[in-house]
């Protein structure tokens, strides 16, 4: 019996390694800002079958930077009313917060900090915009040596050095948010329907969209919080709301 069941075990865990996300349709539509893109990629699991499609918002730190809107008192606004209110561009919600809406992590609004960092197991990462450049730091690496003007602690990281990151969660899918920078100063901002994040990892540890292999990403509060905005070339936008009222967002705006 033990002998059959390390079998089948062997076969589950050859037909996992064997899994690869392949896309299987992509567009393409540009912002009213040059350089600024939103692409829809729809992707297929090669051994299950399993479509998932991801939305990501593509531009370079040298054009553009990371805001984050904060939203510290009610009334809280949804993400498209904040993107509009504040003349963004695009955006996703942000980071992890507690029930009485106060950040959990480190948080930092136009040079101000917000909420000081935590040590956890989840909040592996800090994604951060100062002048001229937006990185994604593991927790051990960010320094408040430098200038920073907007910063979200989040995660787990998702992917690192162009690998997804191993021992993620693989059973509970839902929908997802995210950050990701690739070589030079390619950055992007996502939101992915239903997936586990050991998918997400793998999904965008594949290179799913042309020119822009993802280097890290970073997880941020995902589920009911999730939520995708993007103003379109004709002024209109393509919005995906979130479920429930956030603390905070992250938008791209001209530098």
């Amino acid at each position: 019996m033990r002998k059959l069941s390390a079998a089948i075990l062997f076969t589950l865990v050859a037909t996992v390694s064997r899994a690869e996300w392949k896309v299987i349709s992509a567009q393409t539509e540009s912002s009213s800002a040059p350089g600024l893109e939103h692409r829809y990629v729809v992707l297929e699991d090669s051994a299950t079958g399993e479509r998932a499609s991801t939305e990501f918002t593509l531009f370079s730190a040298k054009s553009f930077t990371l805001r984050i809107v904060d939203q510290p008192a009610e009334p809280r606004i949804d993400l498209a009313e904040a993107m509009r209110r504040e003349k963004c561009l695009a955006g996703v919600n942000g980071g992890y917060f507690d029930p009485d809406y106060k950040p959990i992590g480190l948080l930092i609004v136009d040079g101000k900090i917000i909420a000081p960092a935590q040590r956890a197991r989840l909040l592996s990462g800090v994604l951060s915009a100062s002048p001229g450049k937006i990185q994604i730091s593991r927790f051990g690496e960010f320094s408040r040596r430098q200038k920073i003007d907007s910063a979200v602690e989040c995660g787990p990281m998702i992917v690192d050095l162009g690998l997804a990151v191993r021992g993620l969660e693989a059973t509970r899918p839902a929908r997802r948010t995210f950050a990701a920078v690739a070589a030079g100063d390619r950055t992007a901002l996502g939101f992915c329907s239903d997936v586990t994040l050991t998918d997400l990892a793998n999904i965008l540890a594949a290179q799913v969209t042309s020119n822009f292999k993802i280097q890290r990403a970073l997880n941020l509060d995902g589920g009911s919080s999730s939520a995708f905005w993007f103003k379109r070339k004709d002024g209109n936008a393509f919005s995906i709301p979130e479920q429930k009222t956030v603390r905070d967002f992250i938008a791209v705006a001209l530098r």
